[in-house]
């Protein structure tokens, strides 16, 4: 790498991107590339709470006014989160910081939902279950939209039409359950259930679950999630939570017994 390039990654966002470049009076804006050279060279870390208006004030020997047009400048660039009643976070990663090259990020990702497969047992996935598809189940019978429910029926007359393909069925129903977690609306709780189902997607997890889905638990767990979804359709919260736990204590007793 070239000296221009290492200089490149430091250089303040707005020198390359002048489409989001707001007015700003020049003391502002000098104001703004010394406290960005600070974030950069890494005295004002990721995530950290940079000094207060009036303490930058004070330092820079300026008004608050133009700290404060400084700071918005930043914000316009994701430099800095600014979050009313707590402060400016610093929300700036340098190039070289943001991660690795995209295909080894996804390896490391498949290597780690891997190891998470191999050393998880029925009991922790049982308590993951059990902490989030309640509260997921709660949040979507709530937040899911009218398009929301019609895709989730089409996905649930898909698993209806299944009477013996264990392979089939299992696919369908964990796409159906990562359906409601879309449907929450909360995309952290998305990401977290998307975990647990790619583990439940690894061929160890999925040899398990086929030995334990015979025609009639398919046919039970047919109609729990065809009364699941009836009462997220009716928007009826209590029912709703009620049917996902006893839908977890069904599979985890079977989980259970099998392991």
């Amino acid at each position: 790498m070239s000296v221009n390039q290492v200089a490149d990654t430091d250089a303040p966002p707005w020198v390359n991107d002048l489409s989001r470049h707001p007015l700003i009076t020049p003391q502002a804006k000098d104001i703004a590339t010394r406290v960005f050279a600070r974030i950069a060279s890494g005295a004002y870390p990721f995530g950290t709470r940079i000094p207060a208006e009036r303490d930058l004030a004070a330092e820079f020997q300026d008004t608050r006014a133009t700290i404060r047009q400084a700071l918005e400048f930043l914000a316009t660039y994701d430099v800095v989160a600014r979050r009313a009643g707590s402060g400016t976070f610093v929300s700036y990663r340098k190039p070289s910081d943001q991660g690795l090259p995209r295909e080894r990020v996804a390896l490391e990702s498949q290597s780690s939902i891997h190891l998470l497969a191999e050393t998880a047992s029925p009991f922790a996935m049982s308590i993951a279950e059990s902490i989030l598809e309640p509260e997921m189940v709660r949040l979507a019978t709530i937040y899911m939209s009218t398009r929301d429910l019609a895709e989730l029926n089409r996905q649930l007359s898909a698993l209806e039409g299944i009477v013996t393909e264990s392979d089939a069925f299992a696919t369908l129903e964990d796409d159906f359950m990562m359906m409601l977690a879309r449907g929450t609306h909360n995309s952290l709780i998305a990401a977290m259930y998307a975990i647990l189902h790619e583990v439940r997607r690894q061929p160890q997890w999925a040899a398990s679950r086929r030995q334990m889905l015979t025609p009639s638990k398919i046919r039970s767990a047919q109609m729990l999630l065809r009364s699941l979804y009836d009462a997220i359709s009716r928007r009826d919260v209590e029912t709703a939570v009620e049917l996902i736990k006893l839908h977890v204590a069904s599979t985890h007793e079977d989980m259970i017994y099998e392991s």
